[in-house]
């Protein structure tokens, strides 16, 4: 089952393991420029606010009701990455649009190896965007369906979907059991990244995700294979992206947060990070994603996210090692 506290999806797999619990935070964060240039990974400015779909559900469309989930309030063209967390192995897939982010193939609900369209919880800590290159990402930026510049537009032609997917499959008991029990405590403590180490101080439209600025980040091969995973015990939630605009209409609220400036991430000191797995091979990336345009364009007035375009030269810091959620129909 899947449920929601404090703004962070819970998966819990009870019938397979007591053990089996893994987290997923959506984490506010710079844009970087698309300027063809690799930038290091920007740090975390805390969670995006989520909410239960269910709360709103007179204002929603009926269609989202349908695909369940929750709902995410993000500022056009505002970016973010996605935190990973738990000391239990997970097979996690995560799309944007029904795309999956790191083939560039449609949404699935099963795993798939070749090629993997899958990371592992918790070798890879995070995702930040779409796998276009063996060691480069492309960020995740908010973007209104409908403009052309989603993923789900770029790939399929259409503006159907929109929101982000996510899917999670546990380890199974038995493997688990056999290569982890043992040393469950150590290996809890030391998978589970510090939150420090990448943190820091009318109308219903739904936004997509759009690829944008290019950042240096490798996608973990899965070294205990397909065959590790419960492919039975499978779980998803669908976020619903919504803008400024719509979360007022929704809710009556104003967002809760504003977009991280450039200005505010020099001011406040805040470094880059390098993340290595030195025992790890990294995907390929997607033949798919590489050919996607980045969203380039300003922000409008309305919604606006002063992209990185002055970033000083801020220090590198290298790093080694309340209810339940529906799911409806995708």
């Amino acid at each position: 089952m899947i449920e929601l506290k404090n703004s962070q999806l819970v998966f819990r797999f009870p019938q397979v393991h007591a053990r089996a619990v893994g987290r997923i935070d959506f984490i506010k964060t710079l844009r970087v420029p698309d300027d063809g240039r690799n930038y290091p990974l920007p740090a975390g400015f805390g969670r995006f606010h989520v909410e239960h779909l269910e709360d709103h559900a007179e204002r929603v469309p009926a269609y989202w009701l349908k695909r369940g989930g929750a709902i995410l309030p993000m500022y056009q063209s505002e970016a973010l990455w996605i935190k990973l967390s738990g000391g239990y192995p997970m097979a996690v897939k995560i799309a944007t649009g029904k795309i999956n982010a790191v083939t560039g193939e449609a949404w699935t609900n099963t795993l798939n190896d070749n090629p993997q369209d899958y990371i592992v919880l918790s070798e890879q800590p995070w995702l930040d965007g779409y796998a276009v290159e063996r060691g480069t990402v492309r960020q995740f930026v908010a973007s209104q369906l409908g403009k052309g510049d989603t993923v789900e537009e770029q790939v399929t032609g259409k503006a159907e979907f929109g929101g982000i997917q996510i899917m999670a499959f546990p380890m199974k008991a038995h493997i688990y059991k056999e290569h982890f029990e043992r040393l469950a405590e150590i290996r809890e403590n030391y998978l589970d990244i510090p939150a420090f180490c990448r943190s820091a101080s009318g109308r219903i439209d739904s936004m997509g995700i759009a690829p944008g600025g290019r950042i240096s980040q490798e996608i973990y091969d899965d070294d205990y294979g397909l065959d590790a995973w419960d492919l039975s015990a499978g779980v998803r939630c669908f976020i619903h992206t919504v803008n400024s605009e719509s979360w007022r209409k929704l809710t009556g609220q104003i967002m809760p947060d504003t977009p991280i400036t450039a200005r505010e991430y020099n001011e406040a000191g805040v470094p880059w990070f390098d993340y290595y797995a030195v025992d790890k091979t990294a995907l390929p990336g997607s033949r798919l994603l590489k050919s996607l345009k980045g969203l380039r364009q300003k922000p409008s007035t309305s919604e606006i996210t002063q992209i990185g375009e002055s970033l000083s030269l801020a220090p590198r810091v290298e790093l080694s090692k309340h209810g339940r959620v529906t799911d409806g129909t995708f």
